[in-house]
């Protein structure tokens, strides 16, 4: 079977259009997917209702009343083939957000584990992990659920084959060089390694998803008992701040 050609642009369903720009996660491909999303919108093609991003590529979802998904494909193959998007920067409006957070302990129970398997102990790793500055590389799984990475190659963890069955709102989790700040309580196969009071969807709010694809994010070392405090106050900012990057 011939290698796949990136970019490559297919139809999804009945309405949708799905640009792809690598058949797995890197740097290049995510940044591709972000530039690219950024500069379809920016082209406000007739009948784009909405448009999102995944890991590694830009969805397209077409009104077909309004448009032919067929027509809005052609459009975005030959923008996917204008230029290198690899290469292309970031997209304006981006942010970046410090999220304090606890490591270890009963807030991360299975940061042991994971600075084990990376060759670290639990102070090194939580030291190293809380500077890491990781960018949004989508949002999925559940409302507002960001999957930040790449951390470095140390912390390409598989997924366990046994689940924790729940970890807490704001709970951070290790797998495969990303981190997944949790939006619910829920069963999960990644190393629960950390805690945060930040919540990442806020359905009362004007707003309700505070992090967008492309924001990049710290988690500085605090300790457990502010977490629980912040918490107990239900700021849904978790006492984290955000500045504008680009």
């Amino acid at each position: 079977m011939a290698e796949a050609s990136f970019p490559l642009v297919r139809l999804m369903g009945a309405t949708g259009v799905l640009v792809r720009f690598a058949d797995r996660l890197s740097e290049p491909a995510n940044r591709a997917a972000l530039a690219y999303r950024a500069a379809a919108e920016a082209e406000g093609w007739t009948g784009v209702a909405e448009t999102s991003t995944a890991l590694a590529s830009a969805f397209l979802r077409v009104d077909p009343v309004t448009a032919d998904p067929r027509d809005v494909a052609e459009t975005a193959r030959a923008l996917a083939g204008a230029r290198d998007w690899t290469a292309e920067p970031l997209p304006k409006g981006r942010r970046v957000w410090r999220i304090p957070a606890a490591w270890g302990g009963d807030a991360g129970p299975d940061l042991a584990e994971a600075a084990e398997a990376a060759g670290l102990s639990p102070a090194e790793a939580a030291a190293e992990l809380s500077r890491s500055r990781t960018r949004v590389l989508a949002l999925g799984f559940a409302p507002g659920q960001p999957y930040l990475g790449e951390l470095p190659d140390r912390w390409n963890l598989p997924r366990r084959t046994d689940l924790t069955p729940e970890v807490p709102a704001g709970a951070i989790l290790l797998a495969v060089r990303q981190f997944v700040l949790f939006t619910a309580p829920a069963p999960t196969g990644w190393r629960h390694v950390g805690l945060t009071a930040f919540r990442t969807f806020r359905p009362e709010a004007e707003a309700p998803i505070p992090l967008r694809p492309g924001d990049e994010i710290e988690f500085p070392d605090t300790d457990a008992d502010r977490i629980r405090a912040l918490i107990e106050a239900g700021d849904p900012d978790g006492g984290a701040t955000a500045e504008a990057i680009g």
